[in-house]
């Protein structure tokens, strides 16, 4: 819902208050204006359903509903109110999925908790309906302050949420639930070290709260510090070996270590005590594939589907390992599926994008564009990211980051060698230049590192209304702190080395920090793996990531934010010159050899064969890519998306000269 003041704020106090006074018809007749004036008004929407059920107008609240859960698919109280609707009608068994999809988007709806064990206790599941019970009664037992921050965290209020829970807990220092919500919240802004320290304090007061150590486990993964997050999952699976809980949590961070026999015996256990369990055998997958076990990972996939034909999550895993093919049985199935009607957001997002993968592989692209844009739509739905709020980010490096800056603080950092930095955009090669150095001797591959996109953060302070302290704060800072942040970038990283002197780190949204990278790591490589607009933009629109890059979720959005990503990159050229390696996929695929060793030059390795054969070389690959670094270059994909053509002007538009001007004349950039 809305942070920001709206026009429609008295028309929408005026039916709040009828409401109350339970004048529904006169609600809606306030309410007609905003709807009118903003059909889509989720708040509008809601009131407007709420009043169609009092007034036993059911068909009109369903098609209500169905408008508003739409428009806001994770917004709880549409699902809660759809249990209300369905409830009146006597429809108990989808109420109750309603309800628990209510308290899946928003847990303090207190009215869901009861009524789902109101239902639960009527079919005679005692056990459950008491757990239920108890969720709602240890909800309704927080303070009021609280219980408002929950509404505002999960409705997607978060600086309503951040100041009310701030206020609380600096009355309430210790009070471990509001820290849990703070860290929350702070996750959802991505300031995951405040969330870090928030969650480490929390469990020094309640060592014993087993949600507030599941939230730490997973900040830590965020954080990629997986050895400590191993710790902890360790430390909750002392307390009951035989948790599936626990085990699952386990398995999953012993996966993130590289660990992956530790994690599949843990599956395993897992699976013993839920044998057909969609989501553990899912994970398993997951695990199979990264380790390289395609075909084992494949039947861990599709023993998930058998369970669970709706279990999107794995449809769109054999999707994503890019080499799986859909039989026809396959896309019938995922087809009845996407039919039904109670699919979650996720899931539909989910199975969009595997629908449109299996289209494309039988070249109906019609049929294929519309699956992912779909898939894209939904996604997008869940995002808060604006074209214009990154260009603004990336024209306030290029406005800060000037050849003064450089002049003044160059060679003050930590002076370690060892990071391979290769940036770029997603979808543009990248895994491939990563498999490359990766087979060389003196080379660790690594991860796509969130360290420096942390630090960035950090140096941004709290007052988001200053959106250029970052990067100005560079002009400003020791010889001394540039060099503890290189040096702290340097121990963090450490743990994802396996003892060579040098290491990739492949986060290509470090594009947006090579001022930072360059001040802090002056003796850092850095890599620009480019690739065709057409080619690596409709590759991100095709692609459903796992987290972060919401820019791909449009045509229009990807393109613009391609168009920058070359101008800022133009910028660095300028600025710092030499400094960076641009590396065309194009190039890669045509000749392998020479652009290996164009590679190794830039980074003072020698050759070695190995590079070039990287396809044969073993190791753990976690991107979308890593079938496809398994297996020699072949030119079938550079073209790919001349088959969708048809439906990619929005693209070519956003585009603008980076469509046909994209290479930049890269050998004089890179002649130093």
């Amino acid at each position: 819902m809305n942070e920001t003041s709206s026009p429609h704020d008295a028309a929408l106090k005026t039916a709040q208050d009828k409401v109350m006074q339970g004048a529904f018809a006169d609600a809606l007749t306030a309410l007609a204006p905003v709807l009118k004036a903003e059909p889509d008004h989720g708040e509008a929407l809601y009131m407007a359903a709420v009043c169609e059920r009092y007034l036993e107008r059911f068909d009109a609240a369903a098609a209500t509903l169905e408008k508003l859960k739409i428009v806001q698919p994770e917004f709880g109280r549409a699902w809660q109110e759809e249990g209300h609707l369905l409830r009146a009608l006597s429809h108990n068994e989808r109420a109750l999925s309603a309800y628990a999809r209510a308290c899946q988007y928003n847990p303090a709806l207190t009215a869901s908790w009861a009524a789902q064990a109101d239902i639960l206790a009527a079919k005679g599941r005692t056990q459950d309906s008491a757990a239920a019970r108890a969720q709602g009664e240890r909800v309704a037992a927080l303070p009021k302050p609280l219980i408002a921050v929950m509404h505002h965290l999960y409705e997607g209020r978060l600086l309503r949420a951040e100041t009310l829970c701030r206020s609380f807990l600096k009355a309430n220092p210790k009070h471990v639930e509001a820290m849990r919500l703070l860290a929350e919240i702070g996750v959802r802004f991505n300031v995951t070290d405040d969330a870090e320290f928030l969650l480490e304090s929390a469990l020094e007061f309640e060592p014993d709260n087993i949600q507030v150590r599941l939230d730490y486990i997973q900040v830590l993964r965020k954080r990629q510090k997986f050895a400590a997050a191993l710790e902890q999952a360790r430390a909750l699976l002392e307390r009951d070996p035989d948790s599936p809980v626990f085990l699952s949590h386990f398995a999953i961070e012993a996966m993130q270590t590289g660990d992956y026999e530790t994690a599949l015996a843990a599956f395993d256990r897992v699976l013993e005590t839920l044998p057909e369990d969609p989501a553990t055998l899912t994970s398993r997958g997951h695990a199979l594939k990264t380790a390289g076990e395609s075909e084992k990972a494949i039947a861990s996939y599709k023993s998930a589907i058998a369970s669970q034909p709706a279990h999107a999550d794995a449809w769109y895993a054999l999707a994503n390992l890019k080499t799986y093919r859909f039989s026809d049985a396959e896309l019938a199935a995922m087809e009845k599926s996407e039919a039904d009607g109670a699919l979650s957001h996720a899931q539909r997002i989910h199975l969009s994008f595997a629908l449109g993968k299996a289209h494309e592989d039988r070249k109906d692209f019609e049929s294929a564009f519309d699956a992912y844009a779909r898939g894209n739509e939904l996604k997008r739905r869940q995002t808060r990211y604006t074209s214009d709020q990154m260009e603004e980010e990336l024209e306030a490096q290029k406005t800060l980051c000037t050849p003064e800056l450089f002049a003044k603080q160059s060679g003050k950092g930590h002076d370690d060698p060892a990071p391979i930095f290769i940036v770029g955009l997603p979808r543009a090669g990248s895994t491939l230049l990563e498999q490359i150095l990766a087979s060389h001797s003196q080379v660790d591959g690594t991860l796509e590192l969130p360290n420096i996109l942390a630090t960035a953060h950090s140096l941004r302070g709290r007052d988001r209304s200053d959106r250029t302290r970052y990067p100005r704060i560079l002009h400003e800072m020791e010889g001394d702190e540039l060099a503890a942040l290189g040096q702290r970038y340097i121990e963090e990283t450490a743990i994802h080395r396996k003892g060579a002197p040098f290491f990739t780190d492949k986060m290509p949204n470090n594009f947006r920090h090579i001022a930072l990278i360059k001040l802090i790591l002056p003796n850092a490589k850095i890599i620009d793996a480019r690739r065709h607009p057409m080619a690596c933009c409709f590759s991100g629109f095709k692609q459903l990531f796992a987290e972060g890059q919401e820019f791909t979720y449009g045509l229009e959005e990807i393109g613009r934010y391609y168009r920058a990503y070359v101008e800022l990159m133009d910028h660095w050229d300028a600025v710092l010159p030499g400094e960076v390696l641009r590396v065309i996929h194009e190039d890669v695929v045509d000749n392998i050899e020479a652009q290996v060793r164009r590679i190794l030059d830039f980074c003072g390795l020698p050759f070695e064969q190995a590079c070039v054969d990287f396809h044969k070389t073993r190791r753990e690959v976690r991107t979308a890519s890593s079938e496809q670094v398994r297996q020699p270059l072949y030119r079938s994909g550079l073209e790919q998306w001349k088959a969708f053509e048809p439906f990619l002007d929005p693209l070519k538009s956003a585009l603008g000269p980076a469509l046909t001007d994209w290479r930049r004349d890269h050998t004089q950039s890179n002649a130093a």
